[in-house]
């Protein structure tokens, strides 16, 4: 929307919020197939051939051992999730209150990061963009713990507008990522949760830790703030159940509204906590920033394999690339003796990461070019 000309801006609006009315006519179930069925629809639309051969791309660098058509399957199912996505938030401040938010949700290991609430301990919640990132706040807050969560403003300001009221009717407040080195610590000092989607490409000047077992540019911010305050981490995702191909296992640590839970409308998640990472862990390691930038990475991706279906895989995960890959230098002995200090790295781990990051810097190289496409 950044190269619509403002005068466009009160049209586009209105437009936008009518199409997100749409769903609010239907039945809620109906609405979210027509979304599934208009996902798989853009999928294969020409114009978004190259999105979609992208995430092929990056499947068949996660699951080689897929055949190309189980592949492209998975890529079309992820833009499904995405158009039901879309849906399942317009109809969330109408689903998600006080009275009727547990027949939509479980609760599945989540008594840690309850506690760490409960005790008034600033907290670092983190998810990445697989699942429903959104009801997870929406959920906690309405469990009583209201949280502020980073976002990126819209450039056009009256849609900007009504996507901070409707996000803050339930009590989630919405933090301006532009000026957010200098509000998460002042949200931080006074006790309240912080919830930060993580899985974004950071840039050149990112830390590059391993994702899928190659090297990703991640926020060192997070980290920061986590070490200076002293602050549990939390990683954890809401996870539509009901669509899947597989059988959903019961709730084994938390709760569950059982049949009420099965709602007819066809929205139902069950968050969960993967896990919780404490000051005495970090503080214990020979990096605490590596390690701790490292293991809610590895979580993020230990709930993407959970269910691969729902994370965006048409994303740049990989665009941004560590210095000795652009330069063409050599594997630098500093980050290679961080890989192997890290408690769950195994030597051929290790030794794949600095073999994939050869491979990249030899690509950078032969193409010119100083990030993946």
């Amino acid at each position: 929307m950044g190269a619509l000309p403002a005068f466009l801006h009160p049209a586009a609006y209105y437009a936008i919020r009518t199409a997100a009315a749409l769903p609010l006519i239907l039945p809620p179930r109906e609405s979210i197939r027509c979304a599934r069925d208009l996902g798989r629809l853009w999928a294969g639309a020409p114009v978004n051939r190259a999105r979609l051969r992208r995430a092929a791309a990056n499947l068949a660098f996660v699951y080689p051992d897929w055949d190309e058509d189980r592949r492209l399957a998975l890529a079309v199912r992820a833009y499904e999730h995405l158009f039901m996505l879309g849906v399942e938030v317009a109809l969330t401040p109408r689903l998600m209150n006080e009275e009727g938010w547990l027949r939509h949700v479980e609760l599945d290991r989540v008594d840690g990061a309850l506690r760490a609430l409960m005790r008034g301990r600033p907290t670092v919640m983190i998810t990445g963009h697989c699942g429903n990132w959104e009801l997870l706040g929406y959920t906690v807050a309405l469990l009583g713990y209201p949280v502020h969560a980073l976002y990126r403003p819209l450039d056009m300001r009256p849609l900007d507008r009504w996507l901070r009221q409707s996000r803050e009717r339930r009590g989630m407040t919405l933090v301006d990522k532009f000026g957010a080195m200098h509000a998460m610590p002042r949200i931080l000092a006074r006790g309240a949760p912080m919830g930060i989607v993580a899985d974004q490409n950071a840039g050149d000047r990112g830390m590059f830790v391993p994702f899928f077992g190659r090297l990703a540019s991640t926020y060192k911010s997070i980290g920061l703030l986590a070490i200076q305050f002293r602050t549990p981490v939390v990683v954890g995702q809401a996870r539509r159940l009901g669509w899947n191909d597989t059988h959903d296992r019961p709730v084994e640590h938390g709760f569950s509204a059982g049949e009420h839970a099965r709602d007819d409308c066809g929205v139902r998640y069950r968050i969960e906590m993967v896990d919780e990472i404490f000051p005495e862990e970090w503080e214990s390691q020979p990096d605490p920033l590596f390690y701790l930038t490292a293991r809610y990475r590895r979580a993020i991706e230990t709930m993407i394999r959970a269910a691969p279906e729902q994370y965006l895989w048409m994303h740049r995960i990989w665009k941004s690339r560590p210095r000795h890959e652009r330069e063409g230098r050599p594997f630098p002995n500093v980050l290679r003796e961080k890989l192997r200090a890290l408690p769950w790295m195994t030597e051929e781990e290790a030794a794949r990461i600095e073999e994939q990051s050869a491979r990249d810097a030899e690509f950078l190289a032969r193409h010119g070019l100083t990030r993946l496409p």
